[in-house]
């Protein structure tokens, strides 16, 4: 095999003071000190030629401090050790940089052990004979001075920042590649207002766990989520994606009244005249509620192609696990096919629920799916008794056989839908581990007792390699719940109770952690899956923001984002830029090492130079709001601006004009009967205007043309971006079908069982 050529090294004498910096401060990460960095790499000589023959790059314990860096950015791309991600890696590794540097002058049994706690995981990978003695040997020889060649003498390196590099060096040499990987805890409450939690203003309910989780890490204040609704914000969360990327979109040409006239209002004329209104809006209500999946026997779902971080975390060697809720489909074609179920999308182990914590699953809580709800009783009524008058005083010749056929009919048929409600509480509340039903119906009161011990065991289980957790509470999504040790602790109900038990379950999370002494190589987010639902009865609080729960108003969708890990990100800090729940993807995936995929279109964007405060600005210039498949508004924070600019092309009508809510429908629907159209869109400044009380005009705002033109040349740009793809929400996918119900049981016996 060939050889790398070499230049004589010499062992350097300890630098002087005037001349050098100590060790530690010398160590630059990411963006800091980048012109010094450039200066000493404009010193350094040409990289080093290697002969024609195959290059021998897996002994770095023979090289000098000019081939390290020749090679580190001779490296090829994927699976490699860029000198970019290099410095990131280092910068992550400042502060066992340091200790090495304090413990290298020990003896060579120290040293060892030292190294062994910062590669705890890539020990094992190396090999433990004469190749990782070289390296040891070639620390020590340097323990005094730095290594350098003849041409460097001015850009000596220091020599445990030199032995951490050959490190790196001799770990991409070894197949698989493993290093000592962050872990994740990831952290999804379901439909938490922004304003719920201490730390970003709320003086009435006790969250002191993520409150001092917030202290210790960084607290977003624009962190907006990419969907106002459970299952395309969870899509564009898993995937860094758009959620009409992935098709979570109600077909937009399927048109209110066509699924009304199939399913709800069989019973109405196609055109219900004015004293039919409340009734007509409640049947296209039936149409435009599904935004997401209300069964477990649907067909849609997260595609098995999309691409989230827990499968590209699973393929770099970690152990991952959702615990909790899932809303992103199960089968396809039959009831064990598990096309859409969590572990096609990476996740080794799944405890959890596949679909959402309805109304139903708790008894007397109501119904989300009440079709009785949507059934003309009155006008049937009327009807056969208006026929069967007419036919007896002889004005009008029916035949008998006709209206008995009606009315036995209308009977049958509300028999048939009376048992399938009674159904749904067993078909939809269904708690699985893996591939398993363990209850159906499940009992929500201890639940989040059970998910928090199962997340317990899977970090004290997975304690020696790298793992993510994605912890998907249940809570605070009606129907509400609390296990009997919180209720009645708050003073905001069953609410209050249910986020005082999600606080205390992230202390466990943090506990479990620090006892395991994994937290400073843990990073832990914290989020809602969007705003609070207003429309409930006892809801949550959104702040100083308008609206809530299926609105792209900033209630809907600016949500909580805290995210903290010891050592690599500072503690106390607040971040007012636009960052995006999709960003988690680009983020989790560069941390473990991998790749963004370059096969599609990535709307993330790791967030670590702006948590270690690197960069001021976010990446985020344009953020797009959907409503289903309709673009709803724009956000435009410019690079040169503080402001953050956000127009709407239509929005949603509440209850009334100085209304925020849309009670009379549960939640504000996305169909034209719906929404009113702006032209010229409303133009808001975020910045100062986060409430978005006052529109700005052409007279209140000068620059409003010039704005409202380039905000419509980006939306013309991610348009164009934007690549078809099935409807995972149109009328045939959102429908139950009895040959993709789940059962563990029989239907005879509705589907009951507890294991």
């Amino acid at each position: 095999m060939g050889q790398v050529p070499r230049k004589e090294t010499q062992q350097c004498s300890p630098r002087e003071e005037k001349e050098e910096d100590d060790p530690p401060s010398l160590i630059k990460t990411g963006l800091e000190k980048q012109g010094e960095r450039g200066e000493r790499e404009q010193r350094m000589p040409e990289a080093i030629s290697v002969s024609d023959g195959e290059e021998d790059v897996c002994h770095p314990s023979q090289w000098n401090g000019q081939q390290v860096f020749s090679h580190i950015n001779s490296l090829p791309g994927e699976g490699a050790v860029k000198l970019k991600d290099l410095q990131r890696e280092l910068g992550r590794f400042i502060e066992e940089v340091t200790r090495l540097e304090r413990k290298i002058e020990d003896t060579r049994d120290d040293m060892r052990g030292e190294m062994e706690s910062v590669h705890v995981q890539n020990v094992h990978a190396l090999n433990k004979g004469d190749e990782l003695n070289g390296l040891m040997a070639t620390g020590r020889k340097s323990m005094h001075g730095c290594l350098c060649s003849d041409d460097m003498k001015s850009t000596c390196l220091p020599a445990s920042l030199l032995l951490l590099l050959l490190l790196f060096l001799e770990m991409s040499c070894v197949s698989p590649l493993e290093s000592t990987k962050p872990n994740f805890v990831l952290i999804m409450v379901d439909d938490m207002g922004i304003g719920d939690l201490g730390c970003y203003g709320n003086t009435t309910l006790r969250t002191p766990n993520i409150d001092q989780l917030a202290r210790e890490g960084v607290k977003l204040t624009q962190h907006i989520a990419a969907a106002s609704l459970c299952t395309p914000s969870r899509a564009a969360f898993l995937t860094g994606r758009y959620p009409i990327r992935s098709g979570q979109f109600k077909d937009a040409n399927a048109g209110g009244g066509n699924l009304y006239r199939l399913t709800r209002c069989l019973m109405l004329p196609r055109r219900p005249g004015p004293w039919e209104t409340r009734l007509f809006k409640h049947c296209v209500a039936g149409f435009a509620r599904p935004g997401v999946f209300i069964f477990n026997a649907a067909s849609g779902g997260l595609p098995s192609h999309e691409m989230t971080f827990a499968k590209i975390a699973k393929q770099q060697g970690y152990e991952t696990a959702l615990i909790g809720k899932w809303h992103l489909g199960l089968n396809c074609e039959q009831r064990d096919d598990h096309c859409h179920h969590p572990s096609v999308h990476g996740f080794n182990y799944f405890f959890g629920i596949p679909l959402t914590n309805l109304r139903e699953c708790q008894p007397g809580h109501g119904a989300v799916i009440n079709f009785f709800r949507y059934l003309p009783y009155k006008t049937l009524a009327i009807v056969l008794v208006t026929a069967a008058v007419l036919h007896y005083c002889s004005i009008l010749t029916i035949p008998r056989w006709l209206i008995w056929s009606l009315l036995s009919l209308s009977l049958v048929f509300t028999a048939l839908l009376g048992g399938f409600m009674m159904m749904v509480p067993y078909m939809n509340c269904v708690l699985m581990r893996d591939h398993r039903i363990v209850e159906q119906q499940f009992t929500a009161e201890n639940l989040t007792q059970e998910m928090t011990r199962e997340a317990v065991d899977f970090i004290e289980s997975n304690s020696a390699k790298p793992f993510l957790l994605f912890l998907s509470f249940i809570q605070v999504h009606t129907s509400m719940f609390a296990s009997p040790a919180f209720r009645g602790t708050s003073q905001h109900g069953i609410y209050g109770d249910a986020v005082h038990e999600v606080d205390w379950s992230v202390g466990q999370m943090v506990n479990a952690l620090e006892r395991l002494k994994l937290r400073e190589n843990t990073l832990v987010y914290l989020t809602s899956d969007q705003g609070a639902h207003l429309e409930e009865a006892q809801h949550g609080s959104n702040g100083i923001y308008k609206a809530g729960k299926a609105t792209n108003w900033e209630g809907g969708i600016r949500v909580p984002g805290i995210l903290s890990w010891p050592g690599k990100i500072p503690a106390g800090v607040q971040i007012d830029e636009p960052t995006s729940n999709m960003d988690l993807f680009p983020t989790v995936v560069h941390l473990t090492g991998a790749s963004v995929p370059e096969d599609r279109e990535i709307d993330g964007h790791d967030l670590m130079d702006l948590l270690q405060e690197r960069v001021e600005r976010s990446n985020h210039e344009f953020l797009f709001h959907y409503c289903s498949a309709y673009l709803n508004a724009v956000r435009w924070h410019p690079r040169n601006s503080s402001s953050v600019w956000k127009a709407f092309y239509f929005t949603q009508n509440f209850d009334s004009e100085n209304a925020t809510t849309c009670v009379h429908t549960q939640v504000c629907f996305c169909t034209p009967q719906y929404m009113t159209y702006h032209n010229p869109p409303l133009l808001f400044d975020l910045w100062k205007d986060p409430s978005e009380t006052t529109p700005l005009t052409p007279d209140t705002e000068p620059a409003f043309e010039s704005i409202v033109s380039v905000m419509a040349e980006a939306v013309e740009r991610h348009r164009r971006s934007v690549k078809p793809a099935e409807s995972q929400l149109s009328v045939w996918n959102l429908v139950w079908k009895p040959w993709l119900q789940p059962c563990c049981s029989t239907l005879g016996q509705l589907c009951q069982c507890q294991h």
